[in-house]
This record gives structure tokens, sequence and C-alpha cells, in this order.
């Protein structure tokens, strides 16, 4: 049993896909060694110094699948070395994609160097003596990483190595990078809702859009199968469908002309998936909508303002679908929540006149 499994278990016993952990619950003289224990316990081995060392902060939140495993790291700033000696020792052979979310980090690995900013990436390898520099800026560093095993990736004859500590954008424009970064980040947020089947799915899709962005920084798309260029389509579908959802004219033909397939081939696309493409536009429509109705800041917004922002032309149609999603009419829904405004109002209110002395009260 891993070392993050052991303090979770030990914290509150909860099963689930996503399994966290921090120093909090570590003697404060042991909570560096643990963090070093966790990190080579996860990922690998290594040797990591921090000038925080007496004061040292971190959490871990990873989700395990199939395939692969994503866990998002938040520690106070250090340097990590992995050394030949260490890989003697013990080499999982594993590939690793690394996603900076937060203060600058300076991978150093295989003759190669990347200064990484928030939004960036790049891979490194359990197999190669490494340096990773995780810079002060006065506050903690967050990362992603996604394990990928290197039988995983279709790149023969360690291709993937000539792509060591080379900064990899996801910014929007970066094509199937900027889709693997929003599944990083989002993916330990999601896991918490998913089924085991849904999971290994989630999983797939990972390592399918890692292989074609390592691929296509190589120009090797032609290693790539057709069923991984059938799921990173489908995820570039998905994006598409989120990014639009507030156009009325977001149909499966103007979804297929966008993506330069026929509707034909768009329905086949996702014909083993859970929901056909109208339902999924459907369903995130209404959660959208809900959402909105739901947020005591949208209160002044109209029922048939709400509906026409996420694409429903006509309130009468927007009533019945969301009717039949949610056993209630949207009017309820809305009513529900500012009462339940009003109610958390007036308890703060109250709480306010507790603490404060009444005109009579104490001098």
């Amino acid at each position: 049993m891993s070392i993050i499994n052991e303090t979770r278990q030990a914290d509150d016993g909860a099963e689930g896909p996503v399994v966290s952990a921090n120093t909090d619950g570590v003697p404060a003289a042991e909570r560096f060694g643990w963090w070093s224990d966790m990190v080579g316990d996860e990922v690998m081995p290594v040797t990591i110094r921090s000038p925080h060392a007496a004061r040292f902060r971190g959490s871990v939140e990873a989700v395990g699948m199939p395939h692969s495993q994503v866990a998002t790291f938040t520690f106070s700033p250090m340097t990590a070395r992995r050394s030949p000696l260490q890989i003697r020792r013990h080499d999982p052979e594993e590939y690793y994609l690394v996603l900076v979310q937060g203060s600058p980090v300076r991978l150093d690995q295989a003759d190669s160097v990347a200064c990484l900013e928030a939004g960036d990436m790049a891979l490194f390898s359990t197999s190669a003596p490494l340096v990773s520099d995780f810079l002060d800026q006065g506050r903690q560093t967050r990362l992603t990483l996604l394990r990928l095993a290197r039988s995983a990736l279709p790149l023969a004859g360690g291709r993937a190595d000539r792509l060591l500590a080379e900064s990899l954008s996801t910014r929007p424009g970066s094509g199937s990078a900027a889709l693997l970064g929003a599944y990083l980040g989002g993916l330990p947020t999601a896991a918490h809702a998913c089924d085991p089947a849904e999971l290994a799915r989630l999983g797939a899709i990972g390592v399918d859009l890692a292989a074609t962005v390592l691929a296509g920084r190589l120009g090797a798309q032609d290693t790539l199968s057709p069923e991984t260029r059938k799921a990173v389509l489908r995820a570039r579908i998905k994006l598409f469908i989120e990014h639009n959802l507030g156009d009325p004219e977001l149909v499966p033909a103007a979804i297929a002309a966008q993506h330069h397939i026929s509707v034909r081939s768009l329905h086949l696309l996702f014909r083993h998936e859970p929901e056909t493409v109208g339902a999924m536009i459907r369903r995130l429509r209404l959660e959208r909508c809900h959402a909105d109705l739901t947020d005591p800041a949208l209160g002044h917004r109209t029922l048939a303002a709400t509906a026409a922002r996420w694409g429903f032309r006509h309130p009468a149609d927007f009533g019945r679908a969301f009717r039949k999603a949610y056993g209630v009419p949207p009017g309820e829904v809305r009513a529900g929540a500012r009462a339940r405004a009003r109610a958390l109002d007036a308890q703060e209110a109250c709480a306010r006149c507790r603490r404060s002395p009444g005109r009579h009260g104490p001098q």
C-alpha cells in the first residue's frame, strides 16, 4: 500500500477514485521526510532539498486509472535531483508529463533545459538523470503530473526521449496540447463523480491525448492508431461543444462541418459513447441553466434570458426540457434558491446580532 493511501485511510477511511493526503496530519518535525518518501513512492526516488524544510507543507490529490495516473501536487519550493545511482537501484521505466500551474519550474534532463511558466508542459523520464528546480516566488508550487508507461506510447525505439525537457505550451491555439492541458487541469475535480467505467474511459483519453501531442511534436502522426485518432477527435468535439453552448446553431451538422467530417461520421464517432451528440448538447445546456438559476448573483436575469444565454431558442421548449430533466419547472428552482439565500442572510444577520453587544449590553 502506498504512503498516500496509508495517510488517506488514516485520515478519513474514505474510498473512491481520488485519494488525497497532506502534511498537516504529520508531526511538524517529520513532514519534510514524509514528503520525500511520498514522492519516491508515488513518482520516483529523488533527493530533495528545500530552504523551507523546517516548515515544509505539501498536499497531493491523485487519480488512479487502469493505464495511467494523474496527480496534482502543491508544496513549498524545493529542488529535486534524480541520480544515476537512484536510477540503477529502481527505474519504473515511465514517462511523466508535467503541467505547471503556479510558480515557474526549471527542468534539466538529457542535455536539455526547459524553463516552464504557468500553462507550460514538459515531458521527463524516470530513466535519465534529472534536476527540477521549483522556484521560490513566495508561494507554494502547484503542478499536475500524468504518468505514462513507455509501453503505452506508440513511439517505438524511445523516440519520445527526443522531447525530454522541451517546453510545450497548452495555451489556446496550441491544438491537442491545449486539450491535454485542460484535461490535466480538470481531471482531479471531475473524477470525484466518476464511476469505474467512466474513469477508465477518461484514463484512455489522457493517454491518447498525450500520444497525439508527442507524436505531433515529432512529426510521427502516422504511428498513431485509428482508435487514438478517433478518441482525440471526440475530445476536440466535446470541448468545441462546451465552448459554444450559447450558440443556438450548435447542431450536429454545424459541428460536423467545423471538424471537416460528415454528419454520419460524427454520429458513428459517438455511437459507443453513453449519449448521442444531441443529447450531450441538451444535457450540458440544461446544466448551465440550472447553475445560473441557483446563482444568487444572477437572480435579476429572467428565465427567458437564461434560456437564451445557453442556446435555447424558445422559452417553452426550455421549460419542458428542464422539467423533464429535473422534475420541477425552472421557476421553482429559482424560487427555492432565492428562499435559501434569504434564509442564509437571516441566519447571518442573527449571528451578527449575537456577536454585537446591544444598547443595554455589557459596557
